[in-house]
C-alpha cells in the first residue's frame, strides 16, 4: 500500500491546525470575531472549510483506517476543499491576494492551513517515492506508454482523443463526453471495478491498484503543460469521470500559501 498507510493518514488529518478550540471569556469574544472577519474576507471559504469539510474529511480518514473507505474517496474529498480564488488563470487578483495577506495578519491558521494541506495532498496522492514496488512499476508503465500513447499530441482534444483510445483497448466502455471551456470530459464504466470485490472490497484493484497505470499518465502529461484529472473512486455511481485541460497557472488558497502570492502578512 502507498504511504501514507491509514493510521498515518489519520494523525495527519488530525494535526489540522483550524481545529484547536478558541479560549473563554473576552479571549474566545476576540478570537470569534477575528475568525468571523477571516470567514468574510475568504467569502466564506475558511469557515466552510473548518465547519463543513474538515470533519468529513476526519470522517473519511478514519474509515480508511477501519478499511470501509478507499484511499481515493478521501483524495476526492481533499480536492474538493472549499477555496478562495487569488487569479483569474494567469491574471492576478489584486484585491484578493490583498485580502488573504488580512486575513493571514488576523490569524496565523491562515498560512498553517496551508501548509497542513500542502502536506496532506502531497502524501495522499503518493509520489513515485511513496509508492511500493509494484506500485512504482505500474506508474513507470503507464509513464512509458505515454510516451507511445500522446505522441504528437498536445492539445486537451487530441490528448483525449488518446486517452479514450487507451480505455476502449482494455474493454472500458465510454458511456458520454462533453467539451466545454477548454476542458474534455469522459464519462465511462470501467469493467474492473468489481475484480477481487470478495476479498479487496469493490475497486480496490480498480482504483487503489490500476490506476496507478494512470497516474503514469498524469505525469507525462503534467510535465507537458496537460491537467488530466484520471478518475476517484466513482462512489454512488456505476460510472467514472475523467477530465483533461490545459494546465493553467490558477492561484487559490489553501493549495496557495500566502507567502505564494506576496499575501504574508
Amino acid at each position: 500500500m502507498a504511504k501514507p498507510d491509514p493510521e498515518e493518514l489519520v494523525r495527519l488529518v488530525e494535526a489540522f491546525p483550524g481545529a484547536s478550540a478558541e479560549g473563554g471569556g473576552s479571549d474566545r469574544d476576540e478570537a470569534t470575531e477575528a475568525a468571523e472577519r477571516v470567514d468574510e474576507l475568504l467569502d466564506g471559504a475558511y469557515g466552510a472549510l473548518t465547519r463543513r469539510w474538515y470533519p468529513e474529511l476526519r470522517r473519511r480518514a478514519e474509515g480508511h483506517a477501519d478499511g470501509d473507505c478507499l484511499r481515493e474517496r478521501v483524495l476526492e474529498h481533499v480536492e474538493a476543499v472549499p477555496s478562495f480564488r487569488l487569479s483569474d488563470g494567469p491574471t492576478p487578483l489584486r484585491e484578493r491576494r490583498d485580502a488573504l495577506a488580512e486575513a493571514a495578519a488576523l490569524r496565523d491558521e491562515i498560512r498553517e492551513i496551508a501548509e497542513w494541506y500542502g502536506t496532506l495532498r502531497s502524501r495522499l496522492e503518493g509520489d513515485r517515492a511513496s509508492l511500493t514496488r509494484g506500485e512504482r512499476l505500474l506508474h513507470d508503465f503507464g509513464y512509458a506508454l505515454a510516451h507511445v500513447l500522446f505522441l504528437g499530441a498536445s492539445s486537451p482534444r487530441a490528448v483525449v482523443r488518446r486517452l479514450r483510445l487507451a480505455y476502449r483497448s482494455v474493454g472500458v466502455r465510454i458511456d458520454e463526453t462533453a467539451s466545454a471551456g477548454g476542458v474534455e470530459e469522459t464519462r465511462f464504466t470501467c469493467p474492473y471495478r468489481d475484480v477481487a470485490a470478495e476479498t479487496c472490497g469493490k475497486r480496490w484493484v480498480c482504483h487503489e491498484k490500476l490506476d496507478r497505470v494512470d497516474d503514469g499518465y498524469v505525469t507525462y502529461l503534467a510535465e507537458r503543460g496537460i491537467a488530466y484529472q484520471r478518475p476517484r473512486g466513482c462512489e454512488d455511481s456505476e460510472r467514472c469521470r475523467s477530465t483533461v485541460a490545459r494546465d493553467g497557472p490558477e492561484r487559490w488558497w489553501p493549495k496557495t500559501p500566502p507567502a505564494a502570492v506576496g499575501a504574508d502578512p
